[in-house]
């Protein structure tokens, strides 16, 4: 039985959530338990990471999402459930001992095609790593140097596993092909079976002198610097392909490629939607019945704003082109900037009296809006 955690468990979510829910719960659970915010555990917030992801990967593919709401872990282990075969052609031979219908031809007719795919180029697995912007930095780009652990080829042998001076050898069990083969009389006749050389792992090449670089395999774990321009608008959640900066190839592959995950860390003042931003300015009781111009911060620098006479607490005004710039395109968003009126607080006695003042003066007047709540309220308590 499978120890790993359910996928839907890890991501906080009850079965049958919806794509959007299963995206939002990630970026959430990505957040919490990014390893630069918990520096204190960041062994264990590494292992949440790599738990995450992986349940990430599975429910945000529809088809291996219904695999696993089928089989669950099942789905995707040898010989298990649908996984055995992923659906993806004639894998369902597995059990039987083959795996499509080239491993078919490979087992009856010789390992030609087996020998081509072992022995051939082999590009390098791809690679991911997150990465936390500032507001700032997300909304008119960066370049940033990342740490990037990986597999190089080894200068010293150029790849091969074998000392300098050196070259791999013909594997003499196998005589180059990475295959050997067996016999059988059936009664169909005589079958030919072929399986990877035990010798030479299927490469067709032995290493008499390993490279004391590498220790014969080739490949160096390294911490490569690889600097990544972030794009202006760039959002949350999006992602940067880097070309060829994944893992090494090996026999002469290319390297896989790097994809660097954006998260954005909360702004004090400013919050995002799209390409606008949304900002609070609080302003007094007296700017706001009187009308006044005050300063509000924009990420472009500071501007200043009309405040009407009777502006009224929440209303939401705009700066055109004051937001995001637009991600490979011109032009910027909006900022939208919501006024907080402040309700006057530890009043001195003077103060006191001149809104007593003021009251007297205004009576039993009500502003429009004020009238229109007050008739519901009357017309409610009336039963109308």
């Amino acid at each position: 039985m499978s120890e790993k955690r359910d996928y839907y468990e890890v991501l906080g979510l009850k079965k049958g959530a919806s794509d959007e829910e299963i995206k939002k719960a990630y970026r959430k659970m990505a957040i919490k338990y990014h390893p630069d915010r918990n520096l204190n555990s960041k062994e264990d917030a590494e292992a949440h990471m790599k738990e995450i992801n992986e349940a990430y990967d599975v429910l945000k593919d529809p088809q291996k999402k219904a695999q696993y709401d089928q089989f669950g872990h099942d789905a995707f282990s040898a010989g298990g459930g649908a996984g055995a075969g992923g659906f993806g052609g004639f894998g369902g031979f597995s059990s039987g001992g083959f795996g499509d219908f080239g491993d078919i031809f490979d087992t009856f007719f010789g390992g030609g095609r087996g020998q081509a795919r072992r022995n051939g180029p082999e590009q390098g697995a791809d690679l991911r790593i997150d990465i936390e912007l500032t507001f700032e930095e997300a909304a008119f780009g960066v370049e940033k140097e990342l740490k990037v652990p990986r597999t190089e080829n080894c200068t010293a042998c150029g790849g091969t596993g074998a000392a300098k001076g050196t070259s791999p050898e013909e594997c003499p069990q196998c005589h180059g092909s990475g295959q050997v083969q067996s016999y059988a009389n059936t009664p169909f006749g005589r079958m030919v079976n072929s399986h990877v050389c035990d010798r030479c792992g299927g490469s067709g090449k032995i290493i008499k002198t390993p490279c004391s670089e590498c220790g014969g395999r080739g490949q160096k774990k390294v911490n490569k610097t690889i600097k990544v321009k972030i794009p202006a608008g760039i959002d949350e959640g999006q992602r940067i392909r880097v070309a060829g900066g994944g893992q090494a190839g090996r026999r002469g592959g290319p390297s896989g490629d790097l994809y660097v995950y954006v998260y954005i860390k909360p702004h004090e003042l400013f919050a995002r939607e799209g390409y606008d931003v949304m900002c609070e300015v609080p302003v007094t009781f007296v700017q706001a019945a009187l009308g006044d111009t005050v300063e509000v911060p924009t990420i472009h620098g500071k501007v200043e704003m009309k405040i009407a006479p009777g502006t009224q607490s929440g209303t939401v005004m705009r700066l055109r082109g004051k937001g995001i710039p637009m991600l490979r395109r011109s032009g910027n968003g909006d900022q939208h900037v919501r006024i907080k009126v402040l309700t006057p607080q530890k009043l001195s006695g003077k103060q006191k009296e001149l809104l007593q003042e003021f009251a007297e003066l205004s009576g039993t007047k009500v502003n429009p809006e004020q009238n229109s709540f007050l008739n519901k309220v009357k017309n409610f308590l009336n039963g109308k």
